[in-house]
């Protein structure tokens, strides 16, 4: 029987934040879920980290069993083709990706979320708030971008409004990631997740803890100029040009994390 659930972790010589994630993952209240880990060819402990979680599982100290952890170590091509591995190896009815340094929320939060698409089996998407927290795992505060309770691809002019940890979406409806895009194409992937989603389900509750970490004004200004492009490629000139004048009066008092 294939799993609800294919959790995807993706990392890259990120040892020292594995295993909180790892953890997050494993200790969950409910077992019906694969966990896939996707390694960049690490040169750090992440395989080591990983192999040794491996053997626990296979030892049966988690609720999981052996078929249900799987993980590849190889050279890809940058986060998003590592992604897209994870996709191309991912068996669930939904994905849903906690990368390195990130968490699920808490134990139970697997079981609120099934028990929400019990409620509303015709779920595309499933999707609920993110925590911020830092390296050190302290809480941050919530995004500035809080998720919607009613969320549709329109909903994305105000930018990418569900953190890409707080959402779970229908494996047959997941496109691969584009690769052109370096920094945004999970703006891009959640744009076209909603073209194609029939119901979007709120999950009233934190579902992911989002870690933070400092990125270059270079980065962020090509993340602009990349956001700015998919935008007008699903909404056309005028409707971004109009959401970006609106993001621009908001910014000033947004919360901001370094």
């Amino acid at each position: 029987m294939l799993p609800k659930v294919s959790v995807i972790t993706i990392t890259y010589n990120a040892g020292e934040f594995l295993e909180k994630t790892l953890l997050s993952v494993l200790n969950q209240t409910s077992s019906d879920l694969e966990y896939i880990l996707v390694d960049g060819a690490s040169t750090d402990n992440t395989t080591d980290l990983i192999r040794q979680y491996e053997d626990l599982v296979n030892k049966g100290q988690f609720a999981i069993g052996p078929g249900q952890f799987r993980w590849i170590s190889e050279a890809d091509r940058g986060l998003y083709d590592a992604m897209n591995k994870g996709l191309k190896m991912a068996s669930g009815e939904f994905v849903w990706f906690i990368n390195a340094g990130d968490k699920i929320y808490d134990n139970n939060s697997l079981e609120l979320i099934l028990n929400k698409l019990n409620d509303y089996p015709q779920s595309d998407v499933l999707y609920g708030q993110s925590l911020i927290i830092d390296q050190n795992d302290n809480a941050l505060g919530e995004r500035h971008k809080t998720a919607p309770a009613k969320l549709n691809k329109t909903s994305l002019l105000m930018g990418l409004v569900v953190c890409h940890q707080s959402i779970l979406v229908r494996r047959s409806l997941a496109p691969q990631y584009d690769l052109s895009y370096r920094i945004s194409a999970d703006y891009d992937w959640v744009c076209k997740v909603l073209s194609l989603s029939g119901q979007n389900t709120y999950v009233d509750a934190y579902i992911s803890r989002f870690m933070v970490s400092g990125i270059s004004a270079r980065q962020r200004k090509k993340s602009l100029k990349e956001r700015f492009h998919i935008m007008r490629k699903h909404f056309g000139l005028g409707a971004t040009l109009g959401a970006h004048f609106i993001l621009a009066l908001r910014y000033p008092f947004t919360r901001k994390y370094h």
